[in-house]
């Protein structure tokens, strides 16, 4: 019997120093960061929920596959009229040659079926339409796209521990955290710029839109579009009439970095991917003296003239301050956002916020435990210690499983551990209880202790497991704040069933089987 206790007090003692190593330091301290990770109502930043403007990665795809449909028909010879977006999950042909009809309805039909449904609009026209699954899976592919995006970008920033996740059940919202930012407007800059670069040829350029679109009835071709940038005057925009087709993209580049030009005034210089570089050197090769505009979400930053052919080394000269390009630099290094986004949410916490809320919690949760710890003392007397020493016990293992699986501790959290006090309270309450009746039956006190602890263990796993139930639908079902205290409850409960019962008990037997005991302070 006392070589199992001692094989027991080593294994729970080996057990308990572990988890106060895994704990240790709690919080940072000298530089050292903490082993609990504290979430951000309790270590400060920002809380955003963000809407995916899917339409935008829709507009782009029925656009690029408007390009293949052009680029295909001009290779195989088939004129049309038009053929341009007519939603944002489909488009339409117009115009085709009557001899050609039958050409340009197996073309569409070889390249876009079966995402897309090929179907004739009239004698000479055609309407394509993305199907419902593939709708579905472009808004699926969009999100997980900014989901990455957003990762690398918050990187960039140096942000420990973010969280960036799909959020909520429509299936188009992101959840970003972002611990310990201070500098609340450079974090929003970074997240929702866009950043869709795009080399574009320049066809004419003009002071209006109207004067360029003049010479062209009004209206540009389907395969041109106008898009405007600061002149040299400010507040007197240029008009660039330019190729929809981009040279280069944002996709192509290699890196991105701030230099400075020949004026000691900021640029970015990024470098292309090799593939990139050959299209790239080809085409600036076959277009010298004419202008190349550099096109940033939508604004034309600047349109030099290619006066020789252009290799890997670019660069991107504009107004910029110091900031903005490196900024600039650190978002395209992370890459373009396949679609815009859209603050539905914002919650700025900050720091100092965040230390009084672990004050807080931490007085109440001492507080609680001192009174807990009080009453058991007067209420059972010595058998109380047995009971705070079990409490203890539990606090730190719920501590060392948190640090161990990299769990968030959450305000709401610092209410669930103080729930699990009092859930601990309550399993102590009832095998002290249980074991006052059976001495008060005339049992002797290593027999009352053995009953009081056996005959309340299925009641004390119907309670926790009936907590359990109810702690998971909260982890599941619930958001936020919610889940941070469906965590520590969970853990707490877990952690309580060994340390008030096993812990508990063991500290009893390890009293009566040092000594004879003719009776029990309870």
């Amino acid at each position: 019997m006392r070589k199992e206790l001692r094989v027991r007090a080593v294994t729970y003692g080996a057990f308990l120093v572990a988890c106060a190593v895994l704990v240790w330091p709690p919080y940072e301290r000298d530089g050292q960061p903490g082993r609990i990770k504290l979430g951000l109502d309790l270590r400060g930043g920002i809380h955003l929920v963000l809407q995916v403007v899917v339409e935008d990665a829709l507009n782009a795809t029925v656009d690029d596959a408007v390009n293949t449909a052009r680029d295909q028909a001009s290779r195989k010879g088939i004129q049309f009229g038009s053929a341009q977006r007519t939603s944002p999950t489909s488009f339409g042909v117009e115009g085709v040659e009557p001899a050609r009809v039958k050409d340009m309805r197996d073309l569409l039909r070889d390249f876009f079926r079966p995402s897309w449904e090929v179907r004739e609009a009239g004698e000479a026209g055609f309407s394509v339409q993305m199907t419902e699954l593939y709708q579905r899976q472009v808004k699926e592919q969009t999100v997980r796209e900014a989901i990455r995006t957003l990762e690398r970008r918050v990187n960039q920033l140096g942000v420990a521990e973010p969280v960036i996740a799909a959020h909520g059940n429509r299936g188009d919202q992101i959840l970003v955290q972002l611990p310990g930012v201070t500098d609340v407007d450079q974090a929003k800059r970074i997240i929702k710029t866009t950043a869709q670069l795009s080399l574009k040829l320049v066809e004419d350029s003009g002071p209006s839109s109207e004067a360029l679109l003049q010479s062209l009835g009004g209206k540009a071709p389907d395969h041109m579009e106008v898009v405007s940038g600061p002149g040299t005057t400010p507040g007197e925009p240029v008009y660039y009439l330019l190729r929809r087709e981009a040279l280069i993209t944002g996709r192509d580049l290699k890196s991105a970095r701030v230099g400075v030009d020949e004026n000691n005034r900021p640029q970015i210089n990024f470098t292309l991917n090799a593939t990139a570089t050959d299209k790239f050197s080809r085409e600036t090769g076959r277009n010298i003296n004419r202008q190349l505009a550099i096109v940033l979400d939508g604004t034309v930053y600047s349109a030099p003239v290619i006066q020789s052919r252009l290799g890997a080394e670019n660069r991107i000269t504009g107004r910029f301050t110091t900031q903005e390009a490196d900024e600039l630099a650190k978002i395209l290094r992370a890459g373009a956002l396949p679609a815009t986004l859209r603050y539905l949410q914002e919650l700025t916490v900050g720091a100092s916020l965040g230390r009084d809320s672990i004050r807080d919690g931490v007085r109440a949760s001492i507080a609680g435990m001192a009174f807990i710890g009080v009453f058991m003392l007067v209420y059972y007397r010595l058998s109380g210690l047995n009971a705070v020493v079990a409490l203890a016990a539990n606090l730190l293992i719920l501590l060392a499983a948190m640090a161990y699986s990299g769990a968030t501790l959450t305000l709401p959290g610092i209410a669930g551990i103080i729930l699990t006090v009092g859930v601990g309270v309550d399993t102590n309450v009832l095998v002290f209880e249980r074991i006052r009746e059976e001495l008060r039956n005339g049992k002797t006190v290593r027999s009352a202790v053995q009953n009081g602890f056996d005959r309340v263990w299925i009641t004390i796993l119907d309670t926790h497991a009936t907590a359990l139930i109810a702690a998971a639908f909260l982890f599941q079902f619930g958001t936020g704040p919610i889940k941070g205290f469906a965590v520590t409850l969970v853990i707490g409960l877990v952690a309580n069933v060994f340390a008030s019962y096993f812990v508990s008990k063991f500290l009893f037997e390890w009293i009566l089987g040092r000594r004879h005991v003719e009776s029990l302070s309870i």
